[in-house]
C-alpha cells in the first residue's frame, strides 16, 4: 500500500488539479487485484487506474463519465440513461487536446454537463441534450472522429474504411482539419510489382554523398555506392547510396535513410558461431533499407486497427495455454464499448512525420510451440492506446513503449515492470521476443536465445512456411546520448538476419513487427511543410506501398492518416 500512495502522489499533483483525477490509493489496490486476476472480464476491469463520476438530473438523466485512464486524460466511456433516454446508450470520447482540457462532470443549472476545463476558459457541453442530439448526430457520421463540443472533443465511431467512409472523411478532413483541403491529393506514387526481394547493382561511382556524420557507418566488411534509394529525396545520393552510410531526408529534419544487404556485414558479426544461423545467399543479397529518427524532434504513438490485433483468442495455444471457459486471455473478445478507429486523430494531422504498421493479427499473436504456449494463456501478444490496456502486456515479450511524458522506450517486458512501468504507460505494442538485447553481464548487444528457434520464437514464415520472406523490424539505438528509433525493410531476410543487421548498426535492442506483404510492412514519410504549403506529399519507403493507399473522388486517401483501416500502426509527430 506504500508503494500505491507513492505512485499515487507522484502521478497527481499540478498537471491534474481539475477533472477527474486519480482514484486514491486504496481504490487503485482493488482496482490492480482484479487486473492481476486470471481473467479480468471487461474491458474497464483491465484497467487500474480507471476513475468515474456520475450527475443525475432533476429529470431523472443519469450520466456517467469513465476517465480510462486520468493520468493520460485521453479515453473517456459516456454513459446516459434514464429521463427521455430510457436504457443505458455508451459513448466513446477521445480528447481533442489532453495537455489542454481536463474533463470532468459538473450541474449546469439542474441538469448534468461535461466540464471542459482549460487554463483560462471552462466550458460545459451536454451533447445528449434534444430529440435530435449532437450525440445521436455525430454516431450518424460515417466518420471515425466525429467532432463534439466545438471540436474540443470526438467521438469514436466503428467504421469499415469503406468507400462512403473514405469520401465522408475526406470531406470532413478538408472542412475541419488545416490543411485538410490538400489532403487526399498526399500521395504521388506509382504501382510496383509485387516481388518484394530487391538486390541492387553497384555504381560505377564511389561519390556517396553526404554522410550523417552523428550515426556514422554500420559495421559492414565494404562500402560499395548502390543503385538503389528509398522512395524519399535524400541530400547527397545522387550518385547513389553508400551502403552502411546515413543520409539526411530533404524537408524532413531529424529522419534519415541507410541502406545494405545483410552479406556486407563484416566477418567480425557474421562469423560468431552459435549466436544465429548461417545466412544463405539470397538474404545475403537482398537489400535492406533503414530509417532512422531523432527522437529528439518527435513523438511517437500507437492506434489499434478497427479489426486488428483483436482481444479473443489466437487459435496458436494449446494445453494449459488456452481456457476455453473465458471468452478471451483476459477474459474478453471486444474492447465495447470503447471504438478502434484504425486512423490518426485529425487533431494531430497537421504534426504527422510518418507512420509505419505495427505487429502481428491476433491468431497469429501468441505461441503455438514452446514453453511459452503453455503458460500465461499462450502469451498473447499485449498492446495499451491512450493508457487504456486493450491486452495485458506478459513478460518475456518484446514491447515498444511511450511514457505519460513522452519517453519511448523498447525492452523485454518483466513482471517487475508491471509494477515499475505500466502505471506511467501511454502506448505499448508487443510483438514476440528480441532479435536483439543487451547481454545482461557485458551490456554488449547479442541476438535473442530465441532467435534460431522457429517454433519457440513464434517467427512465422511466408505462406508456403519458409522462414525467409519479407520482414519488417524496429530497433532502439541511443548515440552520443541522443536516442534514434530505426524502422527497417527487409526485402527478404531470416530472423537470423534481421538480428545481424541490426547488430551492424549498432542498435541496442531489435523486434519484429510485422512481414509476408508490403502492406504489412507499410511505411510513409511526410515531409514537413513550409509556410504559404497547403499540404505536403507522403513519400513512401517502397514505391510498391504506394498502391496501398486509396482512391477517391478527390484523389488519392492515405492510409492511416486519410482513412481508416483494419491494422494497427505507429505514428511519429513533430514535437511542437
Amino acid at each position: 500500500m506504500a508503494a500505491l500512495s507513492t505512485l499515487f502522489l507522484a502521478m497527481t499533483g499540478p498537471a491534474h488539479a481539475t477533472g477527474l483525477d486519480l482514484p486514491d490509493a486504496e481504490r487503485i489496490a482493488a482496482q490492480l487485484e482484479v487486473y492481476n486476476s486470471n481473467a479480468p472480464g471487461s474491458i474497464f476491469a483491465l484497467q487500474p487506474y480507471r476513475n468515474d463520476m456520475s450527475l443525475t438530473g432533476a429529470d431523472g438523466l443519469e450520466v456517467t463519465l469513465t476517465s480510462m485512464n486520468p493520468g493520460v486524460n485521453a479515453w473517456f466511456i459516456l454513459r446516459v440513461a434514464g429521463g427521455d433516454h430510457g436504457r443505458a446508450r455508451f459513448y466513446h470520447l477521445e480528447n481533442a487536446d489532453p495537455a489542454a482540457w481536463q474533463v470532468s462532470l459538473a450541474m449546469d443549472g439542474d441538469a448534468p454537463a461535461i466540464r471542459l476545463e482549460s487554463a483560462d476558459n471552462t466550458v460545459d457541453c451536454a451533447p445528449w441534450q434534444g430529440r435530435n442530439s449532437q450525440l445521436e448526430a455525430a454516431r450518424a457520421e460515417p466518420l471515425p472522429y466525429a467532432p463534439l463540443c466545438d471540436g474540443a472533443m470526438y467521438l469514436r465511431n466503428q467504421v469499415s474504411g469503406n468507400r462512403t467512409s473514405r469520401e465522408a472523411i475526406a470531406e470532413f478532413l478538408r472542412e475541419n482539419v488545416i490543411f485538410g483541403d490538400s489532403l487526399v491529393n498526399l500521395i504521388k506514387g506509382t504501382l510496383f510489382q509485387d516481388a518484394y526481394r530487391e538486390s541492387s547493382e553497384e555504381a560505377d561511382t564511389e561519390d556517396a554523398g553526404s554522410v550523417v556524420a552523428a550515426l556514422g557507418q554500420a559495421n559492414l566488411s565494404r562500402f560499395p555506392v548502390m543503385r538503389t534509394a528509398p522512395g524519399f529525396d535524400l541530400v547527397g545520393a545522387e550518385g547513389g547510396m553508400e551502403a552502411g552510410s546515413w543520409y539526411a531526408v530533404e524537408d524532413a529534419p531529424g529522419i534519415y535513410a541507410s541502406m545494405m544487404q545483410p552479406g556486407m556485414i563484416s566477418d567480425e558479426i557474421l562469423n560468431r558461431r552459435g549466436e544465429t544461423n548461417w545466412l544463405d545467399g539470397v538474404e545475403r543479397g537482398a537489400n535492406v533499407h533503414l530509417v532512422a529518427f531523432d527522437m529528439r524532434d518527435f513523438e511517437i504513438g500507437y492506434e489499434l486497427g478497427t479489426a486488428h490485433p483483436a482481444l479473443g483468442w489466437s487459435s496458436r495455444p494449446h494445453g494449459a495455454g488456452r481456457d476455453w471457459s473465458i471468452p478471451g486471455p483476459d477474459g474478453i473478445d471486444s474492447p465495447s464499448p470503447l471504438i478502434m478507429t484504425g486512423m490518426l486523430s485529425p487533431s494531430l494531422t497537421d504534426r504527422v512525420a510518418a507512420t509505419f504498421t505495427a505487429g502481428y493479427k491476433r491468431d497469429h499473436g501468441a505461441f503455438r510451440y514452446g514453453d511459452m504456449a503453455t503458460f500465461n494463456h499462450g502469451h498473447h501478444y499485449g498492446f495499451m492506446v491512450n493508457g487504456t490496456v486493450l491486452s495485458r502486456l506478459w513478460p518475456g515479450l518484446s514491447t515498444i513503449y511511450v511514457t505519460h511524458d513522452g519517453s519511448f522506450g523498447m525492452t523485454t517486458w518483466t513482471e517487475a515492470l508491471n509494477e515499475e512501468l505500466l502505471p506511467h504507460l501511454r502506448f505499448a505494442r508487443q510483438n514476440g521476443v528480441p532479435l536483439i538485447h543487451p547481454d545482461p553481464e557485458t551490456g554488449e548487444s547479442v541476438p535473442g536465445d530465441r532467435v534460431t528457434q522457429w517454433g519457440a520464437g513464434n517467427w512465422s514464415g511466408s505462406a508456403d512456411a519458409q522462414l525467409r520472406t519479407l520482414r519488417a523490424g524496429s530497433c532502439l539505438r541511443e548515440v552520443g546520448g541522443r536516442q534514434f528509433l530505426i524502422y527497417a525493410y527487409f526485402s527478404t531476410a531470416t530472423p537470423s538476419a534481421m538480428a545481424r543487421t541490426f547488430q551492424a548498426y549498432d542498435c541496442d535492442y531489435a523486434m519484429l513487427l510485422d512481414m509476408n506483404s508490403q502492406e504489412h510492412t507499410y511505411m510513409a514519410l511526410y515531409p514537413q511543410i513550409e509556410d504559404g504549403d497547403d499540404w505536403i506529399e507522403a513519400e513512401h519507403l517502397v514505391p510498391g506501398m504506394a498502391s496501398i493507399d486509396q482512391q477517391s473522388r478527390a484523389g488519392v486517401v492515405p492510409r492511416f492518416v486519410g482513412f481508416a483501416d483494419n491494422r494497427d500502426f505507429f505514428y511519429l509527430l513533430r514535437r511542437e
